[in-house]
C-alpha cells in the first residue's frame, strides 16, 4: 500500500489587482474581473509535500481543488512541478460556501482518498481566515500542525516539524494521519519541469474533455494519466444541507467599496515648528485623536 499525500490547493483572484468592481453587492468576490492564480501559500504546501514524497518509497502526491472548471489549471500546474495527479471538486451546490461549508466539502473529498498526510497553505489570499485547514482536521479527526515552516524528520508513523511563531520557532512531533498548514516563510515551490509540462499539458477534467475535438479522444484513451478526475457533491456523498449558502452560517451584513486615491502631498522640514503644525492639522481634520 502506497503512502498517500494530499495537497489542498485553491485557485484565487489576484488581489494585487483589486479595483472598484472587485466586490459584488452581496459581499462575494467578483472573480470574473480578477486574474486567477495559484494561492501562494498552497504552492509552499506543494513543495513541502514533494519533499516528503522524495523521502518515502512509493509515496504519491495528489492535489484536490474546489472550484469551477477553470480551477483545473492549478492541478495541471501542480503536475508540471511534480504532483502525480489531482481531483477537481466542482458543483453548483458548492457556490457561496464560507469556510465551514468549504471545509465540509473538502473533508468529504479527502475521505475518498484516505491519505496518510494532508498539506495545505496557511491561508488563502482572498479570505485570509486560516480556518479551512484546521476545520478539515477536526472533521477528519486528524492530528494537526499549523504554521509549518520545515519538515525536520520523517518516520514511518510520525513527522517532526518546525513551526514558525511570532517571535521565533518551535519543533514538534506529531503522529499520522496528520494535516499540516504551511506558512509563507516555508521553502518556495520548485519550478516547472520541461518533461512534465510535455507529459501533462493535455491533462483535462471530464468537463474540459467534452469541449475538445475528436482528435484528442484517442490520446486520452491511450494515456489514462491525462484524466483529471472530477467529483460533484454526489460523488463525495456530501449532504447538500451542509453545502453552499445553506451550509454557510457566515452572513455578510454590509459591504463598503473603498477606493484609496492619492491626494496632495506636503513636504516637511526637520524643524520642530513644521512637525507641530502637521500634528495640529491632523488633529483638526480628525485623522488622529478623533
Amino acid at each position: 500500500m502506497s503512502f498517500r499525500i494530499v495537497v489542498l490547493a485553491k485557485q484565487v483572484p489576484d488581489t494585487r489587482n483589486v479595483g472598484k468592481d472587485a466586490m459584488k453587492e452581496d459581499g462575494t468576490i467578483n472573480r470574473a474581473v480578477l486574474p486567477a492564480i495559484f494561492n501562494p501559500d498552497d504552492l509552499n504546501a506543494l513543495e513541502m509535500a514533494l519533499e516528503v514524497k522524495s523521502q518515502i518509497p512509493d509515496a504519491t502526491v495528489h492535489v484536490i481543488t474546489m472550484g469551477p472548471t477553470r480551477a483545473t489549471d492549478i492541478i495541471r500546474e501542480a503536475m508540471y512541478r511534480g504532483a502525480d495527479g489531482g481531483f477537481l471538486l466542482s458543483d453548483a451546490k458548492f457556490a457561496g460556501s464560507d469556510t465551514l461549508a468549504t471545509s465540509y466539502a473538502l473533508s468529504k473529498a479527502v475521505e475518498k482518498l484516505n491519505p496518510n498526510l494532508i498539506f495545505c497553505g496557511l491561508q488563502a489570499i482572498d479570505g485570509d481566515t486560516a480556518q479551512v485547514g484546521p476545520q478539515i482536521a477536526e472533521k477528519l479527526h486528524f492530528a494537526q500542525v499549523t504554521y509549518a515552516e520545515e519538515i525536520v524528520g520523517v518516520e514511518p508513523q510520525t513527522m517532526t516539524i518546525k513551526r514558525r511563531l511570532e517571535h521565533g520557532f518551535e519543533i514538534v512531533k506529531a503522529k499520522l494521519p496528520l494535516l499540516v498548514t504551511v506558512h509563507s516563510s516555508a521553502k518556495t515551490c520548485r519550478s516547472r519541469k520541461a518533461n512534465l509540462v510535455l507529459k501533462y499539458k493535455y491533462a483535462k477534467a471530464k468537463t474540459e474533455m467534452e469541449s475538445v475535438g475528436n482528435q484528442y479522444k484517442k490520446l486520452y484513451e491511450e494515456r489514462p494519466y491525462l484524466h483529471i478526475e472530477e467529483w460533484n457533491a454526489d460523488a463525495v456523498n456530501a449532504n447538500v444541507e451542509h453545502l453552499g449558502l445553506n451550509g454557510s452560517p457566515t452572513k455578510v451584513k454590509k459591504v463598503d467599496n473603498i477606493v484609496l486615491t492619492q491626494k496632495d502631498s506636503k513636504v516637511l522640514s526637520a524643524c520642530d515648528n513644521d512637525i507641530e503644525q502637521m500634528m495640529v492639522e491632523l488633529i483638526d481634520s480628525k485623522v488622529i485623536g478623533g
